[in-house]
């Protein structure tokens, strides 16, 4: 019982004394015997990882009791609770008013997803059975999408599906690590060969987990509206106008089978979890979480970002909130590319030399080794952030460099979003079209651009300057705002052409940063 609340940092310093304690543990003999042994010892790591982390499976049990009893407990059933969705919205499977049937689902859904959850924390009472421990976190995911995609006529149920699905899968596979990695992980130094940081280091980590959270709380607000649990949405800038609410109820939001607010929640709970996964070289260890992260990060937070963009085109209104999510998702994809980078550098050398057999798949999902890697002694503690911010905040934002004509060429971006309300332009008009996704578009290159490691999409300014400058003469504009329109793209293309200072090293990749 004396471990009984050891996590996988400790489990991992624990194990480590040990080998250290009997450093002869792997020198017996070559071939079967060799192999024999690596076998033996991989399933000791095994076993003691898992005594150290036994609290787990039983937290699972007990919080499969909890959901079981959760649609009583939480009155599900109370017709007094149900909330009917927003702008006279109907659900996938019905219209509005047939509350008693999305209760019931979302009552089914958690009653079974707690069994689901008592039987497999049952099983993982035992070590090496890591098939429960993935499919309890398949329990954990469907949680957070559950309230999402059954409209839950509760507010209740919508908060205890998220945060229980939460909790389960920071203890299938953030708590404790992903099941049995600790059996075939290779160890070794964090920093990428040929890189001046790693891009994977908790510093680094921790400003995209901060901005996932800050996206998390958004969305659940503006998703909270469009379920049917709150009545207005609070709107500093645009409420005078209509702002968010019109958004929220439009046509182009009701295209979705299900709150679009509420799936941009559920993306940033994966993007906030995902950023605690693995250890500070899970570039290498983890190329499957990396890709996956990187996925929910850069095209589908590009495509969030074009949605949001879309809204004064398609809509005809702004939304505050909106723009805020857009705002706290747009710094993440330069923020997260360098590591993806750093995990592809890693695949490719490693399938070269030999690791796993050659075989790229395997390197994908068990990692490789750490040849020519380095230990990571550039990194501050995160720990250290109370008594060392500044130190702390400038590792965060290693690989991300703002050189003045990029900062430039954003302001210009910004600039162009305004120009239609400062002229007075009808927000229904082609020539107002042309300058808010001509500002959009700058925007969001020039600030992705900030990125060393993909600098060179500075350049899609070019074509995008060429656009507007196209577009809004087509929508027979006023003169004046014609020529400041054009004047402004034009400025944005030139402002993009100079590649800026690039600080930091990123093995063979400079080669391309041109």
């Amino acid at each position: 019982m004396h471990e009984r609340g050891v996590t996988r940092p400790m489990a991992r310093q624990a194990m480590s004394t040990e080998l250290e304690d009997h450093p002869d543990a792997g020198e017996a003999g070559d071939g079967a015997q060799e192999h024999d042994d690596e076998a033996a010892q991989a399933h000791q790591r095994l076993v003691s990882h898992h005594r150290h982390t036994l609290w787990i499976p039983w937290t699972l049990v007990l919080l499969g009791i909890w959901m079981v009893l959760a649609p009583i407990t939480l009155g599900y059933r109370n017709p007094e609770l149900w909330a009917v969705p927003s702008g006279g919205r109907g659900v996938w499977f019905s219209d509005a008013t047939h509350d008693s049937l999305r209760a019931w689902l979302l009552t089914w859904s958690d009653v079974i997803s707690g069994a689901l959850l008592i039987v497999l924390g049952w099983r993982a009472l035992r070590p090496d059975r890591p098939v429960s421990r993935w499919l309890a976190c398949g329990v954990g995911c469907w949680l957070i999408f559950a309230p999402i995609v059954l409209w839950s006529p509760s507010a209740a149920g919508f908060a205890n599906d998220s945060i229980v699905g939460l909790v389960v899968i920071a203890l299938t596979i953030l708590i404790p690590g992903m099941p049995n990695m600790v059996a075939y992980m290779q160890m070794g130094p964090a920093t990428p060969p040929g890189w001046s940081y790693n891009p994977s280091s908790w510093a680094q980590r921790w400003i995209l987990i901060a901005l996932g959270f800050a996206g998390l709380v958004v969305s659940r607000y503006l998703g909270a509206y469009q379920l049917g649990y709150i009545d207005w949405v609070w709107d500093p800038f645009f409420g005078f106008a209509g702002g968010t609410e019109p958004i929220l109820d439009s046509d182009m939001s009701h295209m979705w089978p299900i709150s679009d607010a509420g799936l941009g929640a559920v993306a940033y709970s994966f993007e906030f979890l995902m950023g605690w996964m693995g250890g500070t070289a899970r570039w290498r260890t983890m190329p499957w979480m990396v890709t996956i992260f990187g996925i929910l990060v850069i095209p589908l937070g590009l495509a969030h970002i074009v949605l949001v963009m879309s809204q004064p085109v398609v809509v005809h209104q702004w939304c505050t909130l909106c723009l805020a999510a857009a705002a706290i998702m747009l710094p993440m994809i330069p923020l997260e590319i360098d590591e993806v980078v750093a995990m592809v550098q890693h695949v490719r050398d490693a399938r070269r030399r030999g690791d796993r057999g050659g075989s790229s798949w395997k390197i994908f999902w068990l990692g490789g080794t750490a040849e020519g890697c380095t230990a990571d002694e550039r990194s501050p503690a995160i720990e250290d952030l109370p008594e060392r911010p500044g130190a702390v905040g400038r590792a965060m934002i290693w690989g991300f460099s703002v050189p003045p004509t990029l900062a430039a060429a954003a302001l210009v971006g910004v600039w162009l979003l305004a120009a239609p309300a400062v002229f007075g332009v009808d927000i229904t008009s082609g020539a107002a079209d042309a300058a808010h996704l001509g500002g959009a578009a700058v925007l969001v290159v020039a600030v992705t651009a900030m990125g060393e490691v993909v600098r060179p999409v500075r350049l899609v300014n070019l074509a995008v300057a060429a656009v507007v400058t196209v577009t809004v003469w087509l929508a027979s504009p006023d003169v004046a705002y014609g020529a400041v329109v054009t004047v402004s793209a034009l400025a944005a293309a030139a402002l993009s052409w100079p590649r800026g200072e690039i600080r930091e090293r990123y093995a063979g990749w400079n080669a391309a940063l041109r």
